[in-house]
């Protein structure tokens, strides 16, 4: 693979009459402003933490001055499903991201880092794993401003959790709530808008968020609306009440006059591939009615999250917490045996992630080959693994079409995330496997669909990676190549970008990124981090200062 050499001056003006222009310039690079217009050869130029010049730069001096002669360079990517709330803690260089360009990460999906209550925070930091943190906030503006004084290489920015604030009023109980608890939630999602949050998310599979009903959504949705606020959404059901699902995010827009997302669109189960197209039109027919409709996705066929979704709804209902005392009674597993119906088969179901040191003997194998190894059912199997580890267990499931993955990618309103943490191919990080989405999903726009493939051009891979989910965001200053915008920058080699982690080796980092500035800040050089943490917690439209 061609490895591009990049020439870096330094430039000193020790008895020199001329003072430097700017504190960077970049010569000579294919430009991508993000806005997916025709790339440019050109100059770009940094003051400070802004762009300050484009164009031909040949006469001007800077303080550093790059030759990015075949080189490609672009706005920083956003993640828009992040979930490094917690590994940024542990290590906040941000690693399997910015490998891949990525400059800012959104977290908060359903359940964010605050509000907190005093017993939420005894919850977290029960339940806390390989990574141990103190927890010096209970707002979630406390949080991202943790984040950001203790240090951190990439963006970050958050959604608020209606899962985080449901459990905050209402605790695990799944029933609707009262006026009275409506009205607490609003106050504490508007207190969250205030302190910077980007909308609101919800998580519906899971407990608490999925124990809202459409009318508590569209009750919070109106006050992130009134904000200026996203709602984002892990739908209900990506199944076989995919359509259902569509139909009350789509309803929630609609009512709070809300701009909406479906987190990681998918249709998942093979009898449910064909449903993708109708959700599309579904889509296109309410943004056609003028409703801003959009959707995110990660570049895989397969997804990840607990092995307890398979379990029935009844008994995942009041939490994991709740849900393993029940399965430790004889009388429910029988219950349970009787009626698991696995959506996805054992041997598409791929352990990655357990609380406990002697199950992790299990990592990388499936669902059906622990059940073989232990002269056991898969159903049994599943009830037990989750009992002895006390959690949910992380998997991946097999469960998405090739196909479909390049459909969605066409969509002019697809975005793209992770879904994982941003980790490092080092340390503590390598206690357990993980869905190679943390390493990939990225750089794969560019090298497998836009370079390979063809599935889309490099201009509207970078636009939906920068500039589309920024403006969804209402983020300013972010997302596109202009003057007196953030210096958030990406340089790669667009012959050498390509995603290395493997399903079965996930552990590995993406190539071809040379250079990442952040705030113009390099972060990375020649491919290896700089330890810079110039990260900057970005603020929604509602924020407020105090």
């Amino acid at each position: 693979m061609k490895t591009l050499i990049f020439l870096t001056t330094i430039i000193l003006f020790f008895g020199c009459t001329q003072k430097p222009d700017y504190d960077l310039i970049i010569h000579n690079a294919l430009v991508y402003d993000g806005t997916g217009s025709p790339a440019w050869l050109g100059d770009l130029a940094v003051v400070a933490d802004t762009i300050a010049a484009m164009g031909d730069l040949s006469q001007q001096k800077g303080v550093v001055e790059l030759d990015a002669k075949g080189s490609s360079l672009a706005p920083g990517f956003i993640n828009m499903l992040s979930w490094a709330n917690v590994s940024l803690l542990h290590d906040g260089r941000s690693m399997s991201d910015i490998k891949q360009g990525v400059t800012l990460e959104v977290m908060g999906e359903g359940r964010s880092m605050g509000p907190w209550s005093e017993e939420m925070v005894e919850e977290v930091a029960a339940n806390q794993t390989d990574i141990k943190y103190d927890i010096k906030w209970r707002t979630l503006g406390q949080y991202l401003t943790y984040l950001e004084e203790k240090g951190v290489s990439t963006n970050i920015a958050s959604f608020v959790g209606n899962g985080t604030v449901r459990q905050h009023v209402i605790g695990y109980e799944n029933r609707a709530a009262s006026e009275a608890e409506i009205v607490q939630m609003k106050d504490l999602v508007a207190e969250a808008m205030e302190e910077g949050a980007v909308g609101l998310s919800s998580s519906l599979l899971y407990a608490p968020s999925g124990s809202a009903d459409t009318e508590e959504l569209i009750a919070l949705s109106q006050v992130a609306a009134s904000y200026g606020g996203l709602y984002i959404s892990h739908i209900r059901n990506e199944g076989d009440q995919l359509f259902e699902s569509i139909a009350e995010l789509i309803e929630i827009a609609e009512i709070a006059q809300i701009r909406a997302e479906v987190y990681h669109l998918k249709a998942s189960g093979q009898k449910n591939w064909y449903k993708l197209d109708s959700v599309f039109q579904m889509i296109e027919s309410a943004r056609d009615r003028g409703l801003a409709i959009t959707a995110d996705m990660y570049t895989y066929p397969a997804s990840s999250t607990g092995l307890h979704v398979q379990l029935p709804e009844w008994i995942r209902k009041n939490g994991i917490e709740e849900m393993i005392k029940s399965l430790k009674n004889t009388e429910i597993r029988a219950r349970l045996l009787n009626e698991i119906s696995f959506q996805h088969p054992p041997q598409n179901i791929l352990l990655v992630g357990f609380k406990s040191q002697e199950l992790r003997t299990y990592l990388g194998l499936r669902l059906s080959e622990v059940a073989e190894l232990r002269g056991s059912t898969a159903e049994q199997t599943m009830i037990d693994l989750i009992v002895e580890d006390d959690s949910r267990i992380q998997v991946v499931y097999f469960s998405m079409s090739e196909e479909n993955i390049d459909k969605k990618i066409q969509q002019p309103w697809m975005s793209f995330c992770s879904d994982a943490g941003s980790l490092a191919a080092e340390g503590i990080f390598l206690n357990q496997s993980t869905h190679p989405r943390a390493y990939g999903s990225f750089i794969r726009v560019l090298g497998e669909f836009a370079r390979e493939r063809n599935v889309i051009s490099m201009e509207e891979g970078i636009r939906r990676l920068t500039s589309l989910p920024a403006g969804n965001l209402k983020i300013e200053k972010r997302g596109s190549l202009k003057i007196g915008n953030y210096a958030d920058l990406v340089l790669f080699d667009p012959l050498a970008v390509q995603d290395k982690a493997t399903f079965a080796d996930p552990h590995q980092y993406a190539e071809g990124i040379a250079y990442v500035w952040v705030n113009g800040t390099m972060v990375l050089e020649k491919g290896a981090h700089t330890g810079a943490t110039p990260g900057q917690f970005v603020k929604g439209p509602g924020y407020l200062e105090k």
